[in-house]
């Protein structure tokens, strides 16, 4: 994937976040009845704030387990928060109705990982695209012509209006999905994993298309991703999760270009770089274990176990370390829960020693 050297057009000054994420924490009690003992809540995603302007694309990266896809269907209120608030287009839904709910969701929409999953398979590309106008009560007047016309914008032959999703290509049904997302003409689409499934080459077609409904509708997405390749060629800034926290996050070319969180400086040094020569010689990252579990989460800094970064100043010696992990760790790795601190321009990291080593260690 080529990332690109701008974003489609400059993002408006001093206008509000179209999306208002504050303290959003995300608890989900353990199924007591599939377990032979009692298991703590699972603490999904743990004291998030971002926020999103119009026109913006915001990435949302990590692993599989750090809690983005819970944090999207929670944005959308698909799933309710256990505290904090989430504010779309200065509104806080997380106090309205489901009814007031239902008639807000006319105005963000969701494009999901398998195109084919969520698509009724019993019904025609006509009414899957139409569907939603009819749902929130449009009148007929406004529904007729309307499955041809957004066919058209997400390069569709709206001759094909009549067939159903089994006749369709991957990346064909991923195109009917935005189009039954963009038939309301949203302010803000939430897209989890919404290439994943296809092939690279039709990964950059369903990008570009992207790229030009935002040209064209100003829209904000909210995308979510573990392919930090297809992140970078789509988003003006970054936000890290990792076990339901955000470790880091600032604009794009400053967070690829100097990543300041160990964890975020190992999932970039799993990128293939498109030059043989320099792909042979660069170092890699290695991380130590796996991701932990929600009902587990480390004391301290909840990277600190895997990390190659506490490993190296715990091992200078120059700072209290204690024995954790099978290595010597900064003390305050192993116990004090760092917050996102502003580093500059934007650019926040949630790191004891930001600038202890290296950022390309």
């Amino acid at each position: 994937m080529t990332a690109q050297a701008s974003h489609p057009f400059p993002l408006p000054a001093g206008q509000n976040p179209v999306l208002l994420i504050s303290n959003v924490t995300k608890t989900f009690a353990a199924r007591q009845w599939l377990l032979a003992r009692s298991q703590p809540p699972v603490r999904a995603v743990d004291d998030v704030s971002l926020e999103l302007r119009q026109g913006e694309t915001l990435g949302l990266v990590g692993e599989t387990g750090s809690g983005k896809s819970t944090l999207g269907r929670l944005v959308l209120r698909l799933i309710n928060p256990t505290s904090g608030t989430i504010r779309f287009d200065e509104t806080d839904i997380t106090k309205l109705s489901l009814a007031d709910v239902r008639r807000m969701r006319s105005r963000m929409q969701m494009v999901f990982q398998d195109p084919f999953g969520s698509l009724d398979p019993r019904m025609t590309v006509r009414s899957l695209v139409l569907e939603p106008m009819i749902v929130h009560g449009y009148p007929r007047s406004e529904i007729n012509g309307r499955a041809e016309t957004t066919m058209r914008q997400v390069g569709l032959d709206p001759q094909l209006a009549d067939r159903y999703p089994h006749e369709f290509s991957g990346g064909q049904r991923q195109r009917i999905g935005i189009a039954r997302a963009m038939v309301l003409d949203p302010k803000l689409l939430v897209l989890d994993e919404p290439v994943s499934a296809l092939d690279v080459s039709i990964q950059a077609q369903i990008l570009n298309l992207l790229r030009d409904i935002q040209r064209r509708t100003n829209i904000a997405y909210l995308f979510i991703a573990h392919d930090l390749a297809v992140v970078r060629h789509i988003s003006n800034r970054v936000a890290v999760m990792y076990l339901g926290r955000i470790v880091e996050t600032g604009p794009r070319d400053a967070l690829y270009g100097n990543p300041r969180h160990p964890y975020t400086v190992s999932l970039l040094s799993a990128v293939p770089v498109p030059d043989p020569a320099r792909e042979r010689t660069r170092k890699r990252v290695a991380l130590y274990g796996e991701i932990g579990s929600g009902n587990a989460v480390p004391s301290g800094c909840r990277f600190h176990p895997r990390c190659f970064r506490a490993r190296l100043v715990g091992a200078k010696g120059a700072v209290p370390t204690v024995t954790a992990s099978d290595a010597t760790l900064p003390a305050n790795c192993v116990h004090v829960n760092p917050e996102l601190k502003p580093i500059g321009g934007g650019h926040s990291a949630a790191c004891h020693y930001p600038d202890e080593v290296p950022a390309q260690a």
